[in-house]
């Protein structure tokens, strides 16, 4: 994929970071431009974790550099600044908290406002464009969060995680709790809905089918010497 004069809304270059696993994570380069979408194989969970901590300036590198919007993340030093960074950035992760005792609705309302009970009409209006963008139907807006499938849940998380119009998705192991025969509708529509925000995706799975088809690109962890190779699926994919 070309992109011009472009600068990459994330770049990573030479990082080390050690995390007390049996390795530290390594990642010789990785760019992700407006509008792409890039799965990542080769991340377990803590390593995805701490992925998605550095970029957001959670964590900083032990080595190397991580730039966030043109800027590297150790100059994000005010607390405010940090803040309106991540507003810049959607998380679909188990780490995003959902109020088990709050409804669908009212969880997906939460980034937008605190009055949610009862919910302010232009907000409900705005929560259910959202809820049909991510496949939340009118009946389970109205269920308690924690009597959701995780299907549901799920798709609660992306509209959670697109609330505020971010610049970026990042999704750590998004299917990691779905059954296998929703697995594949759950990756087309999240593709669908990064493609028609023009909104950029990094996201880490397991699953290989789950990242050729959530984005455009795979790209696999060579962890010993954190090389991004690209991901070659070949006639095979035709028969599975």
């Amino acid at each position: 994929m070309k992109h011009g004069g472009h600068d990459p809304l994330i770049e990573i270059v030479g990082v080390t970071k050690d995390y007390r696993a049996l390795r530290p994570l390594r990642v010789q380069r990785l760019a992700l431009h407006e509008g792409e979408s890039i799965a990542l194989l080769g991340f377990d969970a803590a390593m995805a974790e701490v992925l998605v901590n550095l970029i957001t300036g959670a964590q900083l590198p032990d080595e190397g550099e991580v730039r966030v919007f043109g800027r590297p993340t150790t100059a994000i030093t005010a607390v405010d600044d940090w803040v309106t960074e991540l507003d810049r950035f959607g998380l679909i992760s188990t780490r995003a908290v959902l109020i088990d005792q709050f409804t669908a609705e009212q969880n997906l309302a939460l980034p937008l406002t605190l009055e949610i009970d009862p919910l302010p009409q232009a907000v409900r209006t705005d929560v259910g464009q959202l809820a049909t963008e991510v496949g939340l139907s009118t009946e389970e807006l109205a269920v308690q969060t924690a009597a959701l499938t995780p299907t549901a849940q799920l798709r609660l998380r992306v509209g959670r995680a697109l609330a505020l119009r971010p610049r970026v998705v990042l999704a750590e192991h998004p299917n990691a709790l779905l059954p296998r025969e929703e697995s594949s509708r759950f990756a087309s529509d999240l593709a669908r809905i990064t493609r028609q925000r023009g909104v950029a995706a990094l996201v880490m799975t397991a699953d290989p089918s789950f990242a050729r088809a959530a984005a455009s690109r795979v790209l696999e962890l060579q962890p010993a010497t954190g090389a991004l190779l690209e991901k070659r699926f070949g006639l095979s994919r035709w028969f599975s």
